[in-house]
């Protein structure tokens, strides 16, 4: 199996996809150029969508956990208040369209969490929004050569700025 296969990019997707879903759209960039665009889309669409399936199961377990060490881990009472009155609805349309664009999708994840929304419908959704936004990725790749280390370095600079918005946050939040 080489580092270019399409099973890699689907255990890559599927990981990422399990955990922090910040990386999908420069695996999705760099492997359009090896593989056809609808094949990307399609497989890794799959592999990711399932990946998402069993970080919300996860996710639904660690919210509606009593243990202490998951406590940690989970948003407080107030970010779930806030994500509940900000998306009241976790619906199937909502979780598609969210999950066909590059925008965090995150606090819906969390509303679908809470509300232990249907994970079958849940993946669903994220399989049908994400195969045309992963193919569209997958077309730029295969047409635009962007180097590894340019998309590298864009995912880094964004994890920067997440890491800084946070630190800002904070220091502002403190007494």
């Amino acid at each position: 199996m080489t580092p270019q296969s399409l099973w890699v990019l689907c255990l890559l997707l599927f990981v990422d996809g399990a955990t922090l879903a910040a990386s999908s759209t420069v695996l999705v960039l760099t492997y359009g150029r090896y593989h056809a665009p609808w094949l990307v889309a399609a497989t890794g669409g799959l592999a990711s969508a399932l990946g998402s399936s069993v970080q919300l199961l996860v996710l639904r377990w660690a919210l509606s956990s009593k243990h202490a060490w998951t406590r940690r881990f989970t948003p407080s009472r107030d970010k779930l208040e806030f994500a509940l009155k900000q998306y009241p609805s976790a619906s199937f349309m909502a979780l598609l369209v969210a999950r066909a664009t590059p925008l965090p999708d995150a606090p819906l994840k969390l509303v679908a969490a809470v509300l232990e929304y249907p994970v079958a419908l849940y993946g669903l959704a994220s399989l049908l929004g994400q195969m045309p936004y992963f193919y569209a990725l997958a077309l730029i790749g295969s047409k635009v050569r962007i180097p590894v280390w340019v998309l590298i370095s864009c995912f880094a600079l964004v994890v920067v700025a997440v890491l800084v918005d946070r630190w800002r946050r904070r220091r502002r939040s403190a007494p």
